[in-house]
């Protein structure tokens, strides 16, 4: 049963539809000054865009987890934006660990830090160039290469902060051995 309500409802609908469609449209112009300096910002705001998409991409991809660095995944840009090693120095970026137990407990951030302070092992991220030349102090050759596991003295090295965490520079004889897998070092308490 349509009741008395619902049909003014419905006509006042289709009253207030044909006064939009009677209704005069304004449409405002831009002069030809205001279009060149529209089309001047969205292509500038593009450019933005693309630029930031890009330097994103390269920063981004090189996490692992916020805001923790994965060696393996850094690009050619982060890395050359990294300190060069002078003389006999070596680049090592240092081994954080998981952020979870193994029960799966989250670690607070503080803890995990302090470990990546007190850590042993650590990735090579370049050598100094005179790293390992010394052929009496190493007649055997380089201890390390670059792209490598090693593991060096709890509190070795310079260490400074960089975008996403904390690298040291060392010494080429503070390397005390190479390693393949940084998760098999367990450290003392």
């Amino acid at each position: 049963m349509i009741s008395e309500n619902n049909l003014d409802m419905t006509a006042a609908k289709d009253a207030v539809e044909e006064m939009k469609d009677k209704a005069p449209k304004v449409v405002f112009k831009k002069t030809a000054k205001e279009l060149a300096n529209q089309e001047k910002a969205d292509a500038k705001a593009k450019e933005d865009a693309a630029k930031a998409v890009q330097e994103a991409k390269s920063l981004a991809d090189a996490y692992a987890a916020k805001p923790r660095l994965n060696p393996e995944a850094i690009g050619k840009t982060l890395l050359d934006r990294m300190p060069n090693p002078t003389g006999w120095r070596i680049l090592i970026l240092p081994y954080q660990g998981k952020g979870k137990t193994a029960g799966g407990i989250f670690l607070p951030t503080e803890t995990v830090e302090r470990g990546q302070i007190s850590t042993q092992v650590g990735y090579v991220l370049k050598l100094g160039p005179l790293a390992y030349k010394d052929t009496a102090k190493f007649p055997t050759g380089p201890w390390c290469a670059e792209k490598q596991w090693v593991m060096f003295a709890r509190y070795a090295g310079s260490r400074f902060q960089i975008d996403g965490g904390e690298v040291r520079i060392l010494n080429d004889d503070e390397i005390l051995s190479t390693i393949l897998d940084p998760e098999d070092i367990h450290q003392l308490n």
